[in-house]
């Protein structure tokens, strides 16, 4: 992930000629889902195992397996790999355009014949995260934080090798022609010699084929799926009916097949698509969505590109246009926008309070390593806190969003079948923005890149994806003492890092703060459009909201699953993190409560993962506490992680605590 640096922007308009969209946006927004986790600084000081006072010089001890063959075997006795070339990339940076092109054309070149050569699809190609061991060793000599107690303490100092292991790449591949599913493991031993033009290729470690699944879509399917549904002489037919003859109004929007009988099954390349229709054609921003085409089945074969079912089902009458549902500013519609809002600047004259050292962020005790994957999009690495003389404690290994479904509510057709799985079948890394200054983010603002393969392995990079900013986040702390009169008051102020991603109709904003009293949270804010549905004159549905005439949303849900790989106070590789639930409970009348107000939180220590599957209680205020495997786990070294939602449409609680 390649970074560019941007100053503060005053407001949303852009002032500068190379900004490309120049006008005002206005959507709606939901908040769905904060999660945060809280560090409760602890007692009991850890020692450095490194003393202070030695030189660096006495703590490394560089081992070149090149001049030094003995040192290796050492080395490797040891468990520590040996890199044969030199390497500047972290071990967990994500891949750069260089080295994606690289396991392309090293995956391309293990083709038998010319035509699996030509028939090969780059679904995804992204780094093998390696062994914790590796990164902690990484982190200790060769990249910042530069700390060495980050590894076991051995008998003489350890003993570095002067080079990293070799990166890997992870790929899946879709064979087009005989519609199998493979992954690939590449090693990027050579990548620095592709920088020059050259024309080396990594090592191919493993390939395996994994039947039965359907790799996700890419935006050359789609766009390849629309043209076919529109050319179709059927579908034209079924579009005349309803008074639509110019195609180039007509959107297209493919969907995932689904899984509800056998004839679904995953040996096929299958999409059931969404129909839509603008009102003209001349309006790039028209608001296609606000007029869905409903009564038209068509299944699409993705593989050989070819419609394989077509049905004209039922004539529902298309919802009237009306120009204000448009995405263009108010004066364009017919519409005004509001006048009464006067210019807010947010400026830092004295630049940034964080610091950038690659992906390596550091701010007020916090740091941490930025990474970005096709599928889950932002992902945090290595987050820890430097908590007073206890030094750098360990937080989290990795913290991202892997997946996230959205159920529709409406069992009517096609909204039965409406279930996404946006991560997985289309990737949120892969759909995500170039992030707009003064727009997107405001104030004094990092950012930086990220490249993906696309669907025939040429590298594509989204410039400006990964926002990172500092927020004012209103109060953090107050008490005004009533005697004397006197307040005290601190501001609070976070650091925010964030990227946003548009998946068919619906935007999806992810957020994750850090807060100078410990606490993380990750905040998914939802916007966009809504995936709407026709009405027939005079019909209602009590499975959604009548919006407009003839048009009505269907209820729905959206669940996001983060995977939090927890480190509380740990040494890499180890696991000795344990979850314990909190609930409260009130204590029964009696003896132990003669006034009948006692009321305490009662603890209990989740043994499996299974015994785990939990739902969230608000009655009970329940949460859960990540710490270090003790036998009472007390309120040393604890980690709090609170959970709580809501959403457009349904209620619920999936918030941890």
């Amino acid at each position: 992930m390649a970074s560019t640096q941007e100053k503060a922007t005053p407001c949303c308009i852009p002032k500068t000629s190379h900004d490309i969209n120049k006008k005002k946006t206005s959507s709606s927004s939901e908040v769905l889902q904060n999660w945060s986790l809280a560090v409760v600084p602890g007692s009991d000081p850890s020692k450095d195992p490194i003393p202070k006072t030695a030189s660096m010089a006495t703590l490394i001890r560089p081992v070149d397996p090149i001049s030094d063959p003995s040192a290796t075997k050492a080395a490797a006795t040891k468990g520590i790999s040996i890199m044969p070339r030199a390497q500047t990339s972290h071990p967990l940076d994500p891949l750069s355009a260089a080295e994606i092109s690289v396991a392309v054309a090293t995956v391309r070149a293990a083709g038998a014949t010319p035509e699996v050569r030509d028939s090969v699809r780059f679904i995804e190609v992204v780094l093998v995260e390696p062994d914790k061991h590796v990164v902690a060793l990484a982190d200790a000599y060769f990249f910042p934080p530069f700390q060495p107690s980050l590894l076991p303490r051995t008998k003489g100092g350890p003993v570095i090798p002067s080079r990293l292991p070799p990166r890997q790449a992870r790929l899946v591949v879709y064979n087009k022609r005989s519609n199998e599913t493979s992954i690939w493991i590449v090693e990027l031993s050579e990548v620095h010699a592709a920088t020059r033009g050259g024309h080396h290729r990594g090592k191919v470690i493993s390939s395996k084929v994994v039947p039965n699944v359907q790799p996700p879509m890419d935006a050359m399917e789609y766009a390849e799926c629309e043209a076919v549904v529109k050319d179709f002489p059927p579908f034209r037919e079924a579009m005349k009916k309803r008074g639509i003859e110019d195609m180039d109004l007509v959107m297209v929007d493919p969907w995932c097949v689904g899984y509800y009988s056998n004839a679904d099954a995953p040996s096929r390349r299958l999409a059931k698509p969404l129909i839509f229709c603008r009102t003209e054609s001349d309006c790039p921003m028209e608001n296609g969505y606000a007029r869905p085409v409903e009564g038209i089945h068509v299944l699409v074969d993705m593989q050989n590109m070819v419609v394989i079912e077509f049905e004209d089902r039922k004539l529902v009458p298309l919802p009237p246009a009306d120009p204000l549902r448009n995405y263009t500013a108010g004066e364009t519609r017919g519409g005004v926008d509001r006048s009464d809002v006067k210019p807010l600047q947010i400026i830092q004259p004295e630049g940034p309070s964080f610091r950038v050292n690659g992906n390596f962020i550091e701010w007020q005790k916090w740091n941490f390593r930025i990474g970005f994957t096709p599928r889950e999009g932002l992902v945090i690495y290595s987050v820890a806190y430097v908590d007073g003389n206890r030094g750098r404690r360990p937080v989290a290994h990795r913290l991202s969003f892997v997946e996230m479904v959205v159920p529709y509510g409406d069992p009517n057709d096609p909204h039965y079948r409406k279930n996404a799985f946006d991560a997985g079948e289309d990737g949120l890394g892969k759909n995500a923005h170039s992030l707009k200054k003064g727009c997107d983010c405001l104030g004094y603002i990092k950012y930086f890149d990220a490249h993906f393969t696309n669907f025939t392995g040429g590298v594509e990079t989204i410039e400006n994806c990964v926002c990172l900013h500092e927020e004012d986040h209103g109060i953090l702390w107050k008490h005004q003492d009533w005697r004397t009169g006197l307040a005290e008051v601190r501001r609070s102020r976070r650091l925010t890092v964030s990227f946003i991603c548009t998946v068919a109709n619906y935007e999806y904003g992810f957020f994750w703060h850090f807060y100078q009293d410990g606490k993380i949270e990750a905040e998914v804010k939802l916007t966009g459009i809504l995936s709407l549905g026709a009405l027939q004159p005079g019909e209602t549905r009590k499975y959604g909201t009548t919006i407009a005439p003839g048009l009505y949303a269907p209820v729905h849900q959206h669940f996001f699953v983060a995977r939090m790989d927890m480190a509380v106070d740990c040494k890499p590789g180890e696991a000795f993190n344990q979850v314990i639930e909190v609930n409260l409970k009130v204590e029964e009348p009696g003896k132990d409560n003669v006034h009948n107000n006692a009321f305490y939180a009662e603890e209990e220590l989740l043994r499996s993962e299974l015994q785990a599957m939990r739902d969230c209680n608000p009655l009970s205020a329940r949460h859960w506490i990540v710490c270090l495997w003790s036998d009472t786990c007390s309120s040393a070294g604890r980690l709090a992680c609170h959970a709580s939602g809501t959403h457009w449409f349904h209620a619920y609680a999936t918030r941890f605590l």
